[in-house]
């Protein structure tokens, strides 16, 4: 699954053009690699996002097309 697709789906993210533009900056990696929204996510990568003076950084779980809100946790873990 694309990253922007991944990160709207989990939520850690609120919209996919969101998504996109942090992509862009340069402020996503995956597995300490800037990584651009088209880039591949797959089971057991590490995501790190940039907000601001403040990162957050997550382990992939499963990758799902659709979650429904409670299923979200299921998705990832906090590193």
């Amino acid at each position: 699954m694309r990253l922007d697709k991944y990160l709207k789906v989990s939520r850690l993210i609120k919209r996919r053009s969101v998504a996109n533009e942090a992509c862009d900056a340069g402020r996503v990696s995956i597995n300490g690699k800037p990584s651009k929204a088209g880039t591949e996510v797959k089971v057991g990568d590490t995501i790190e996002i940039a907000f601001g003076n403040k990162a957050v950084k997550v382990e992939v779980l499963a990758v799902e097309e659709t979650v429904r809100k409670e299923q979200v946790k299921d998705l990832f873990k906090y590193v």
